[in-house]
């Protein structure tokens, strides 16, 4: 099995949280002897804002709660030191919570050559405002208020959609549009058979 490189894009509420941690059983399944590289930028940043003992751990918490995205040089240093930490380009890695603009993704390209990753899948969960603001408010976040997720709802639409044609446009890289609004087990068959792992 060559080194997978895939990046989750979806509103917030569509899944990629619980589908990467998912994929990530069947590929550490697959090919026991690889790390799999799992970066989930949001995760890291609600961390950071639980501890609460720095300014940016303290104004993280607030803009967490507000619902813009952090600025792109934090989500930068979170992504790039975890990459410095634990990633070689024989790993697998699985990315969420970035690229979230255009921007980012630009930036990350450095990092990508870095690595020696030309190859990228895109996983486009595809979910309608309706269904992610609904799953959103049943899953009781503290950061998910109405305003917050109007907020990121807002972003997504004008700052993240333009990364999926961006990626759609780059040589050597898939994308893989996926029904978002079917089951969590849907969703999964539905990645590893576009995948080839199931």
């Amino acid at each position: 099995m060559q080194p997978h490189t895939i990046i989750f894009i979806g509103p917030q509420g569509s899944g990629k949280g619980t589908q990467i941690e998912k994929l990530k059983d069947v590929i550490e399944a697959h090919d026991p002897r690889r790390r799999v590289v799992d970066i989930q930028t949001g995760r890291r940043f609600r961390a950071l804002a639980a501890k609460q003992e720095t300014f940016a751990e303290q104004k993280i918490a607030r803009t967490l709660d507000s619902g813009h995205l952090q600025p792109d040089f934090l989500t930068a240093v979170l992504w790039g030191q975890a990459m410095v930490d634990h990633l070689d380009p024989k790993n697998h890695l699985l990315i969420d919570g970035f690229p979230r603009t255009v921007v980012q993704a630009e930036g990350l390209e450095g990092a990508l050559e870095f690595f020696e990753r030309t190859e990228l899948t895109i996983i486009n969960l595809d979910t309608p405002e309706t269904v992610v603001r609904a799953r959103m408010l049943e899953r009781a976040r503290p950061d998910d208020t109405p305003a917050s997720i109007d907020a990121r709802l807002k972003w997504f639409r004008e700052e993240t959609i333009p990364v999926v044609e961006y990626y759609e446009q780059r040589e050597h890289t898939r994308v893989i549009n996926v029904d978002g609004t079917e089951s969590i087990m849907g969703v999964h068959r539905e990645i590893l058979r576009a995948l080839h792992l199931g």
